[in-house]
């Protein structure tokens, strides 16, 4: 009964749909990441002006800004790594455990769709991953329990 209710739900996992979801994610990724990168190199220009002109205060809160911005290329890039490590291992997700290669990067995934605002394809593979490997490795992953196999970096 369970899986009859989830075909006619729409929550079958597909293999083919997480694909295209996961190359989905990847191409918005690369917008993202030429967003942020255009708001740190301006930001980084801001900071040398600020400097040259001695306002000390002002430059210090713009470097702060610098930081954030160069966090979260960095978040983009260890999510661009996993989607690309889904789409080269998409094989493995015949069971209904999560195979051991792609805990982290799924786990991962997981918890940054909590923390990544305006990214629906990730929202969408979460969901995905949810419908596969149950509501209990969700929330292990997105609350960081004992085990959950979500990077140790991208806890920070």
């Amino acid at each position: 009964m369970g899986k009859k209710l989830d075909y006619l739900l729409g929550r079958s996992f597909k293999i083919s749909k997480l694909k295209t979801l996961v190359n989905l994610a990847i191409s918005r990724l690369a917008v993202l990441k030429n967003q942020r990168q255009v708001r740190c190199s301006h930001a980084r220009t801001d900071v040398i002006q600020l400097l040259n002109l001695g306002h000390q205060e002002p430059a210090l809160l713009r470097v702060e800004y610098v930081i954030k911005e160069q966090n979260m290329l960095d978040v983009f890039l260890m999510i661009e790594a996993y989607c690309h490590l889904l789409i080269e291992r998409i094989t493995l997700f015949q069971n209904k455990e999560c195979p051991d290669e792609l805990k982290e990067a799924v786990s991962s995934l997981i918890f940054a769709t909590s923390r990544c605002g305006g990214f629906p394809e990730l929202q969408q593979i979460r969901e995905m991953f949810v419908s596969r490997f149950g509501k209990e490795f969700a929330a292990r992953a997105a609350e960081l329990q004992n085990n959950c196999g979500v990077n140790l970096k991208a806890r920070i």
